[in-house]
């Protein structure tokens, strides 16, 4: 059995976990493979891929379809709700972002890890793991590939930090922000996240 051949199986015709461990058996063998890795190990970073691609066609999709019904702020009507602050120190770029109470937004593409601080105020945020609230002062480390919906329950403070010599604003977000989860810093992470696993 050749690459495409199990790809097209996954898309078309997707075996049972058992299905899946005895055609890994076979083909290990058959093969005379050498893993460092157990058919379990496998499937669990499989399940994984499939989680994260999952998530990541539906929020692309529910965004688009969000723009198409009138959901969502153009980028014009979004700066003006959302007033941005930007400072910079010694390498560091700090975005403060006011998100007002009863907004819905979706966020852009992350491609670097970057820590985030909610300074005030409570917020729901759909993640790929779920939902989860976080209330001030909260903090966290944002992922490459990430992209959430947010509710503001109230007004919110929310300050993100981006290691960059840069000071264009626009020169920036072409650093910090993908255009879709094919950027190479995105896969690159996705690919060290997996293989850390293994």
């Amino acid at each position: 059995m050749k690459l495409k051949d199990i790809d097209k199986q996954v898309k078309e015709k997707p075996l049972t976990k058992e299905e899946s461990k005895e055609q890994f058996l076979k083909l290990t063998g058959e093969l005379d493979i050498k893993h460092s890795f157990n058919f379990e190990e496998a499937w669990e970073i499989g399940e994984e891929i499939r989680k994260r691609n999952d998530f990541r066609n539906k929020i692309t999709q529910l965004e688009k379809e969000g723009y198409d019904k009138g959901l969502w702020m153009d980028e014009k009507q979004l700066h003006k709700l959302n007033p941005v602050k930007h400072s910079f120190a010694d390498g560091c770029y700090i975005r403060e972002i006011f998100n007002p109470a009863g907004e819905l937004l979706v966020t852009k593409i992350h491609k670097k890890e970057h820590p985030f601080f909610l300074m005030q105020g409570e917020m729901s945020i759909l993640t790929e793991d779920g939902v989860k609230h976080i209330k001030a002062p909260h903090q966290g480390i944002t992922k490459p590939g990430t992209k959430r919906i947010i509710y503001a329950h109230t007004d919110c403070v929310f300050i993100t930090v981006h290691a960059t010599e840069e000071t264009d604003v626009s020169k920036i977000e072409e650093q910090v922000i993908a255009k879709d989860f094919n950027d190479p810093l995105v896969t690159a992470e996705d690919i060290k996240l997996l293989t850390n696993k293994i």
